[in-house]
C-alpha cells in the first residue's frame, strides 16, 4: 500500500520562497531537473509546482484512507449486525468470548474494524483543518499533519489486515437467512404484486388484500387464487416467491465485480 501512495504523492523541493532561485545557481535551466531527480531518489511524483501551502496531496490522500476505512467499516457493520442472536444470518469463524456469558461469540473483527471507520472522517477533517495556511511554512498547521497521516494510514492499513482475516472465514447460514425471509411471509414481494395484479384487479384493490395480509399472511395467497381467476395455483405460488423476484441481482454482481477488476 505504501509504495502506490509513494507513486502518488508530490515530492516538496521549492527553495526559500517556493521559485527554485537557488537552484540556478548550480547552472542555467537545471532547476527541474533538480526537482525531478529528487523525487526520483525518493520514490515520489515529481511535482508540476512548489506546494508547501497547497496541501491537496494530503488532504487528497486522508480522503481516500477514510474512504477505505468506511468501505470496510460498512461490511463491518453488516456483520455485526447479522450476527446478532435474534438474526444469526453471518458469524465470524473466530468470534472472541464473553467473560460473562460464556456461550457468546462476539464479532470483534468486525467491531475493530467499526472502530477505525468512527475514527477516520475526524482525522481526515483535521488534515482540511491544517489546509488552512496561512505563511508559506504555517506554524503549527502543517504540523499538526504528521501524526494525523500516520494515525490514518494505521488506521486504514489495520482494517484491511482485519477484513483480510475476516471475510475467507466468514459463515453465512443459509438456512437462518431463509427463515429470515420467510417471516412475513408474501408480503416482501408487495412490490411485485402490485405491479403484476394491480393492472388486472385494480391498485387500490390489491393494496387493501396486502394491507389486510400484514395480519395474516397466509390470506393473501387464498385471496390472489380467488380473485386471479385462471391462475394456478403454481402461478400464484411463484409469485409470492421472494427468490423469483431478483431482478437484476446477478448482472449487477458481475458489473461490480467486472469494476474492480478494471480499476484495481
Amino acid at each position: 500500500m505504501l509504495t502506490v501512495i509513494a507513486a502518488a504523492l508530490p515530492a516538496q523541493l521549492g527553495g526559500a520562497a517556493g521559485t527554485l532561485a537557488s537552484f540556478r545557481e548550480l547552472g542555467p535551466n537545471r532547476e527541474l531537473d533538480v526537482v525531478d531527480a529528487f523525487a526520483a531518489e525518493l520514490g515520489l511524483r515529481a511535482p508540476t509546482l512548489p506546494w508547501h501551502t497547497h496541501r491537496a496531496p494530503i488532504t487528497r490522500l486522508g480522503d481516500a484512507l477514510a474512504g477505505v476505512c468506511d468501505a470496510l467499516g460498512k461490511v463491518a457493520a453488516d456483520i455485526s449486525l447479522l450476527s446478532r442472536t435474534e438474526i444469526a444470518e453471518l458469524h465470524e469463524a473466530n468470534g472472541g468470548g464473553s467473560s460473562a456469558m460464556p456461550q457468546k461469540q462476539n464479532p470483534v473483527l468486525s467491531v475493530l474494524m467499526q472502530a477505525a471507520a468512527r475514527k477516520s472522517p475526524g482525522l481526515a477533517a483535521e488534515l482540511h483543518r491544517s489546509a488552512l495556511a496561512v505563511d508559506e511554512r504555517p506554524d503549527g498547521a502543517w504540523h499538526v499533519e504528521w501524526q494525523t497521516l500516520r494515525e490514518l494510514l494505521r488506521l486504514a492499513g489495520g482494517a484491511a489486515s482485519l477484513a483480510v482475516g475476516l471475510l475467507p472465514g466468514l459463515r453465512i447460514d443459509r438456512e437462518r437467512m431463509r427463515a429470515n425471509l420467510a417471516i412475513t411471509g408474501p408480503l416482501i414481494v408487495g412490490e411485485r404484486i402490485m405491479l403484476v395484479a394491480g393492472p388486472i384487479l385494480g391498485q387500490d384493490h390489491v393494496r387493501q388484500l396486502v394491507v389486510q395480509a400484514a395480519d395474516d399472511s397466509a390470506s393473501l395467497h387464498e385471496s390472489l387464487r380467488s380473485e386471479l381467476t385462471g391462475w394456478s395455483d403454481e402461478r400464484i405460488t411463484e409469485l409470492l416467491d421472494p427468490l423469483n423476484y431478483l431482478g437484476a441481482n446477478e448482472d449487477l454482481i458481475d458489473r461490480a465485480l467486472r469494476h474492480a477488476e478494471e480499476t484495481a
